[in-house]
């Protein structure tokens, strides 16, 4: 490969990498806003209107859990894109003796570093947000919707956990 194709190849990479990480947390900020607007409104209809509230709180906890899964799924996709950037550049770019080794490093760090400090993709607190949103649907008088918002939650919760699973990899 021509040495330029190769330079330029390598730093068009590593741009897309800081452009999708910094996406990333923007994203997850976006997503948190939307959400936490969304489960305001549910939560000011199940306490200004109680009637309607109790009767249709656990739909709109379903209404407002959309975009907690759709932020979360764009979140990991983004994750994941990454990833395999960095694997690639890891395979393609750096040989034992070739410099820059910013992937190799990186790696040789996420494997031995301690667990648990970081979480790339905010799970930890998208299973907060998710726990935050049933509360509504837990107060509703209508069991069929109930057990629907409960479903969908915990579908929610088990899809996190399988990312996660999936990104520690």
């Amino acid at each position: 490969m021509d040495a330029e194709l190769h330079r330029v190849e390598f730093q068009a990479l590593r741009d897309t990498i800081r452009e999708r990480g910094t996406r990333r947390v923007t994203l997850f900020w976006a997503t948190t806003a939307i959400w936490a607007t969304l489960l305001a409104a549910v939560i000011g209809l199940v306490a200004f209107a109680p009637t309607l509230g109790a009767r249709a709180g656990a739909f709109f906890t379903l209404v407002s859990l959309l975009p907690l899964a759709a932020g979360f799924e764009a979140v990991f996709a983004l994750h994941v894109g990454v990833e395999r950037i960095g694997r690639y550049l890891q395979v393609f770019y750096e040989g034992p003796e070739a410099l820059p080794a910013w992937e190799r490093a990186a790696m040789a760090i996420g494997s031995t570093g301690p667990k648990g400090l970081t979480d790339p993709l905010f799970s930890a607190m998208f299973a907060a947000a998710g726990v935050l949103n049933l509360a509504p649907a837990l107060l509703s008088r209508r069991p069929a919707l109930t057990l629907a918002a409960l479903i969908a939650h915990g579908l929610f919760g088990l899809r996190l956990f399988r990312a996660r699973r999936f990104a520690a990899r």
